[in-house]
C-alpha cells in the first residue's frame, strides 16, 4: 500500500488539497488494519506523517470490495475495502498528513511549525542552517482519540509565570536545548526568547501534568484536517512520546464466513444485491425482480436458478431487517458470547455436508467414534476452509480499549459519513474443539476453580470501576462487574496452550495460529486456526491435529508442558500477574502468545485450570482423580 503526502493550501480544508504523486513510503495492508491505520503516526524518513481518514481514499477498484454479510449488518456498513496495494492500477495509495507540526532544529535550536523553517520542497532541512530537522518527540492525546502537538508554548510560560498576561505583545521564539548530562528529560530544557525561567520537561508523562497546568484537550483531530476538532471535549490530555504503542490501539471487529453467507450462491450476489434491494425498496414486485436477475451474470453457468437466487435475495434482506446483534444494552461484555459467535459456534458443531469448491467453508467431524478423544473434549471438527474478514471500526489512544469492559469510545473514521470501513480477508483452515458440557459444570462449582477465577474477577472489577469513575460513566458502580468465569478462564488457556503445542508439532510459527473463543453459560469451544493472509495460511498441518488419536497425543503433551514452567515456583504461586493483575498462573515461559493470536491481550490466562496446584490437584478440568 503506497502512502502519499496531501499537502495542503490556503485554509488547509480538505476540498483545497493538493495531492502529491511520489509515494512517500508504503505499509502491508494488513498492517492497515492492526498497526498504521486512520489515525495512526507513521515515520518515513526523517520526518513524521498521521493517516488520513476514510474520506481521502480515492480511486479503489471495484474488484477490492469485500463482503460478509453478517459482520456489514453487525458494523452497519454496506461493504468492506480492501487498502489499496502499491500498484497505481489498485488505486493511487492512503492519504497522509504531517504531524507532528513542530520540528526543532539540532544547531540553531529553533523549536516550531515545520513551515516555518522555510525547508526546500521534498526534504526536511532547517532554512538558515541547511541542517536536519527533528519531528517532535512528544505529542498529547486524550482517551476520547484526540491528538495534538505538545503544547510546549503553555509548559514553558505557565510552569514559570502562570499569572502572566497571556495577552502581551511580547516575541515568543521557542528553543528546545539539551544538556546531555542525563537520558532523563530533566535534561530536556524549553526556552522562550520573552525571559520566562527555562524550564525542563522533567514531569511531562505524569498522569496529571497537564491538568495541574490547566491545559485542556482541544479536541484536534489532525488525520481529518485543520476543520475537523471536536472542542467539547473534557478528557484530560496525556503525554505520549511519538512513536508509543499507547499513541493508537485498533479497534477491529472479525467475522467467519459461514452458511449461507459462504456459499456460491451469496457470493455471486454480492456485486449485484445493491441493485436488488434498491428494487425491492422501490416497491417492485418479485416478477420484476425475476427479470432483473435474468439481465445478470448470476445464472451465467446455469448452477442456479432465478428462483433460487430471489430466495437468495430475500434471505439477505430479512438479514438487514433482522435486530443489530449489538443493539441490546444487555449484550455481553465478552466478545465471545455475542450473538456473531453463537452462529459460528452452532455452524462449527454440527458442521458440513458436501460443498463445492467455491465456497468459503467447510467443517466435517474428526474421522473416529470419539472413544480417542482426550478426557474432557467432547467433538473435534476439522475446518478445512475457513474465511475470516477483518475489518477496522475504529480505534483509541491512551489506555488500551478492554474487551471485557464494553468500553464504547470510538474516535472518527471520517470527517461525514461513509458506509463502509477498511477490510482484510484471511483464507485458511483450523480445528474447533468442544468441551464436554457435562464435566464442564461440575468442575466450576468446585472450590479451587471458584477461588482462581474470583481473584481474577475482582481485580478486572476494580480496574473497571476505577475507569468508570475516572471517566464519569452513568453506570452505578456497584453494577459495574467483570464477565469472566471460570469457564473463560479454562477455554482461554486451554488455546493458548494448545497453539504452543501445535506451533512445535506442525511447523508454524504460534503468530501464525489465531485462537476464537466460544463462551457462554451454553457454549464451550474453541477454534484454533490459521491467522496469516500469506502462504504460511494454508499449508494444512493444522486441520491433521484435530483427528482423535493426533488430539490425544498433542493435549496430553500440552498439559505435560504447562505442569512445569521455568519461572516456576513464583509463576504458579503468583495471585497476580500480567496487565492490571488480570492473570494467575501464567507467563511467557509458559502460556502467553504473541499479542496477534490472543483476542483478549493476553489476559485471562490460568494454566492451574487446566493441571491444577499442588495443594489442590482437582481445580484443573483434566485432573481424572487418583
Amino acid at each position: 500500500m503506497a502512502l502519499r503526502s496531501g499537502r495542503t493550501r490556503g485554509t488547509g480544508r480538505s476540498e483545497n488539497t493538493e495531492i502529491t504523486r511520489t509515494p512517500l513510503g508504503a505499509v502491508r495492508r494488513a498492517q492497515t488494519i492492526t498497526t498504521y491505520g486512520v489515525g495512526a503516526m507513521i515515520a518515513v524518513e526523517d520526518q513524521s506523517y498521521i493517516v488520513c481518514g476514510l474520506d481521502s481514499w480515492r480511486n479503489v477498484r471495484k474488484s477490492d470490495e469485500l463482503y460478509e454479510p453478517r459482520l456489514q449488518h453487525w458494523l452497519r456498513v454496506a461493504r468492506f475495502q480492501l487498502p489499496p496495494a502499491d500498484e497505481p492500477s489498485s488505486g493511487d495509495g492512503i492519504r497522509v498528513r504531517l504531524f507532528p507540526e513542530m520540528y526543532s532544529c539540532g544547531t540553531c535550536k529553533k523549536l516550531q511549525e515545520f513551515k516555518r523553517f522555510g525547508s526546500p520542497t521534498g526534504k526536511s532541512l532547517c532554512g538558515a542552517c541547511d541542517k536536519p530537522l527533528t519531528p517532535s518527540r512528544f505529542v498529547v492525546a486524550c482517551e476520547n482519540g484526540h491528538l495534538d502537538d505538545f503544547p510546549y508554548f503553555e509548559w514553558v510560560h505557565k510552569k514559570s509565570e502562570p499569572n502572566r498576561d497571556p495577552n502581551e505583545k511580547v516575541k515568543h521564539e521557542l528553543t528546545l536545548e539539551s544538556s546531555g548530562q542525563t537520558a532523563s528529560l530533566r535534561s530536556v530544557v524549553i526556552k522562550c526568547s520573552c525571559g520566562v525561567r527555562p524550564v525542563s520537561l522533567e514531569g511531562a508523562f505524569g498522569g496529571g501534568a497537564m491538568f495541574a497546568l490547566g491545559i485542556k484537550c482541544k479536541g484536534r483531530r489532525p488525520w481529518l484536517g485543520h476543520d475537523a476538532n471536536e472542542p467539547a471535549c473534557t478528557a484530560t490530555p496525556r503525554t505520549l512520546q511519538r512513536g508509543a504503542s499507547a499513541a493508537w490501539f485498533s479497534i477491529s471487529r472479525s467475522a467467519l464466513s459461514i452458511p449461507p453467507w459462504s456459499e456460491s450462491l451469496q457470493q455471486r450476489l454480492n456485486q449485484h444485491y445493491d441493485m436488488f434491494s434498491g428494487l425491492l425498496d422501490d416497491g417492485v414486485s418479485d416478477s420484476v425482480l425475476l427479470n432483473a436477475i435474468k439481465r445478470t451474470d448470476v445464472m451465467d453457468d446455469d448452477r442456479f436458478t432465478a428462483d433460487q437466487v430471489l430466495a437468495a435475495i430475500h434471505r439477505r434482506r430479512e438479514l438487514e431487517a433482522s435486530a443489530l446483534p449489538d443493539s441490546d444494552e444487555a449484550a455481553p461484555m465478552l466478545e465471545s458470547a455475542n450473538e456473531l459467535r453463537r452462529e459460528e459456534y452452532n455452524q462449527l458443531y454440527d458442521g458440513t455436508r458436501i460443498v463445492s469448491r467455491d465456497e468459503n467453508f467447510e467443517c466435517v467431524p474428526a474421522a473416529g467414534d470419539g472413544s480417542a478423544l482426550p478426557y474432557g473434549i467432547k467433538r473435534s471438527m476439522l475446518v478445512k476452509r475457513l474465511r475470516e474478514v477483518r475489518a477496522l471500526e475504529s480505534f483509541t489512544r491512551v489506555t488500551m480499549p478492554d474487551p471485557a469492559s464494553g468500553d464504547t469510545r470510538r474516535a472518527a473514521m471520517a470527517n461525514g459519513a461513509v458506509d463502509w470501513l477498511p477490510a482484510i480477508e484471511v483464507s485458511g483452515e483450523g480445528v474447533f474443539l468442544a468441551i464436554d458440557e457435562d464435566l464442564l459444570q461440575t468442575w466450576e462449582q468446585r472450590p479451587g476453580p471458584m477461588t482462581r477465577s474470583d481473584q481474577i474477577w475482582h481485580n478486572h472489577t476494580m480496574l473497571l470501576r476505577e475507569r468508570a469513575e475516572r471517566t464519569g460513566s452513568k453506570v452505578r458502580l456497584d453494577d459495574v462487574r467483570s464477565p469472566v468465569t471460570p469457564r473463560y478462564v479454562l477455554l482461554h488457556t486451554l488455546a493458548h496452550v494448545l497453539i504452543n503445542e501445535w506451533s512445535l508439532d506442525c511447523g508454524y510459527p504460534s503468530a501464525a495460529l489465531r485462537e476464537r473463543l466460544y463462551v457462554d453459560k451454553d457454549m464451550a469451544g474453541v477454534l484454533i486456526y490459521t491467522a496469516t493472509s500469506d502462504s504460511a495460511g494454508s499449508l494444512g498441518g493444522v486441520v491433521a491435529q484435530g483427528e482423535h488419536r493426533k488430539l490425544y497425543e498433542t493435549l496430553e503433551s500440552a498439559l505435560s508442558r504447562a505442569e512445569w514452567c521455568s519461572q516456576d515456583p513464583p509463576c504458579m504461586e503468583s495471585e497476580a500477574s500480567g496487565t492490571n493483575s488480570l492473570n494467575l498462573a501464567a507467563c511467557y515461559a509458559c502460556v502467553l502468545l504473541a499479542e496477534t493470536s490472543c483476542e483478549t491481550n493476553n489476559v485471562f490466562l490460568d494454566r492451574a485450570m487446566l493441571i491444577g496446584t499442588q495443594d489442590d490437584p482437582s481445580t484443573g478440568f483434566f485432573y481424572k482423580g487418583d
